[in-house]
């Protein structure tokens, strides 16, 4: 079984891939998808679907997961996060897949062990969880996280 794990944002959207066989994790892949702040929202949005399409078809994922949102002091930024949170939740399910969410803490606490582990730790437990992978920024790290909470916690859920 594949799981994809997405750390949506407008600016760069996280994507890592692991493979899973019995309770083995294995790393596939992982990256980011940057969009450019001068180009029209819309284009970035389609960028963002783009690109995962190509993700998505390239790696075949059974499952995805993604990170719960959380609220912003700035709207703006609340509001367009949103919009990047809906493409990245829509592509996968355009395909098929399962989606499921999880609390950023939950993530953390997972992968960790802790609930507030800072960034850096939990980029440290992803290349320990994962040998042989190298995330490509802190966004494919994040995404690497969700999919091994995303393993860790399936089994208790209900997933078609």
């Amino acid at each position: 079984m594949r799981i994809l794990g997405l750390d949506p944002s407008l600016s760069s959207t996280g994507w890592g891939v692991i493979e899973v066989e019995n309770n083995r994790v294995r790393y596939l892949a992982d990256g980011f998808i940057p969009t450019d702040t001068k180009m029209p929202i819309a284009a970035r949005l389609e960028e963002i679907n783009r690109t995962l399409r190509q993700v998505i078809e390239t790696y075949q994922p059974d499952e995805a997961a993604i990170e719960k949102v959380f609220l912003n002091t700035n709207p703006e930024s609340t509001i367009k996060l949103g919009m990047a949170r809906g493409v990245v939740i829509m592509t996968p399910a355009q395909y098929g897949i399962n989606v499921v969410e999880y609390e950023p803490n939950k993530v953390k606490k997972a992968v960790v062990g802790v609930g507030k582990a800072a960034k850096n730790q939990v980029e440290t437990m992803v290349k320990i969880l994962l040998p042989g992978c190298k995330p490509k920024n802190n966004d494919a790290s994040d995404a690497l996280a969700i999919a091994l909470c995303h393993f860790q916690y399936r089994g208790s859920l209900r997933i078609k």
